[in-house]
């Protein structure tokens, strides 16, 4: 048997694989569907992100100080 013949086969069975994946359960990917379509999800701003991480370093930097997170 050549690699030709070899390199067919895989792909006609890599096929019907993918064709009994997508029979049983489709794509993995679903969409998840908003109480108010339409409206975008809200992000936050990287000035909002900064004031977060400085909170929670300074949290942790304090925890540390008191002992609280010794391993």
């Amino acid at each position: 048997m050549d690699t030709n013949n070899i390199l067919e086969e895989l792909i006609e069975e890599r096929n019907r694989i993918v064709a009994a994946i997508e029979a049983l359960g489709g794509s993995r990917k679903r969409k998840s569907y908003s109480s108010k379509p339409g409206k975008p999800k809200s992000k936050m701003s990287d000035a909002g992100k900064r004031r977060i991480s400085e909170r929670m370093k300074a949290r942790w930097a304090k925890a540390k100080r008191a002992g609280k997170n010794s391993l």
